[in-house]
């Protein structure tokens, strides 16, 4: 089978967002940039699947080009495929994405606004906040636009009423980088309930970018 190493990560980390409850049941999905018969491309977990059941011939590969009516296998790629392709086609150091419906950011993305800089380490996600995507149905070439706007120079975002996504060189670093967010969106709402929280200075989010740059190497 082609793309074995890869097909069976994707299951491994799969199970992980159940296990680490960062995305319960059959929520989130979780895809790496793949070549297959020299066509550049994805692997992406399937529509539908229960992550315990999920074999290496389960996971769907998918073209930089392709669209879910052109594939004619019997397994479906994830109803969110789009913004992973689209993710993979505009951030050229996406290597790994991962999608969570995590308890806390998802929460959080109930409300449709950015987190500011509460805490450093939102540096983390690249930017001096972490975006949130505007509210479109899952699924549709909308939500997609706004992920890739909420994504402008950063690796994570909120998705607005949905959950996060994250990417990364590789599905360790992106997974990592969710568990991230969701920790970020869990101190946020703790902080809340004592108030409006003090919020860092541009000038010192410029500082923590730039050491953060370090921190992500390390």
């Amino acid at each position: 089978m082609k793309n074995l190493d890869q097909r069976n990560q994707i299951i491994e980390y799969s199970l992980k967002l159940n296990a680490t409850n960062l995305s319960p049941l059959r929520s989130g999905n979780i895809s790496l940039r793949a070549e297959q018969d020299n066509i550049q491309g994805y692997l992406i977990t399937p529509s539908g699947k229960k992550y315990e059941t999920l074999k290496p011939e389960d996971i769907v590969f998918m073209g930089l080009s392709e669209e879910v009516e052109n594939n004619d296998i019997v397994n479906k790629p994830s109803s969110e495929w789009r913004f992973h392709r689209d993710i993979y086609v505009n951030k050229k150091d996406a290597q790994a994405i991962v999608h969570a419906h995590s308890p806390h950011a998802t929460a959080v993305s109930s409300h449709g606004k950015s987190i500011p800089p509460f805490h450093y380490m939102i540096a983390l996600a690249g930017g001096e906040d972490i975006k949130c995507a505007e509210y479109a149905t899952f699924g549709t070439k909308e939500l997609s636009q706004n992920v890739i706007k909420a994504l402008e120079y950063r690796s994570a975002c909120l998705m607005s009423n949905h959950g996060q996504v994250a990417f990364g060189k590789n599905l360790d670093q992106a997974f990592e980088l969710a568990q991230e967010i969701e920790n970020i969106c869990h101190q946020y709402t703790i902080a809340l309930k004592l108030g409006e929280p003090k919020i860092l200075s541009f000038e010192e989010m410029k500082k923590v970018l730039e050491k953060a740059k370090d921190y992500k190497k390390g």
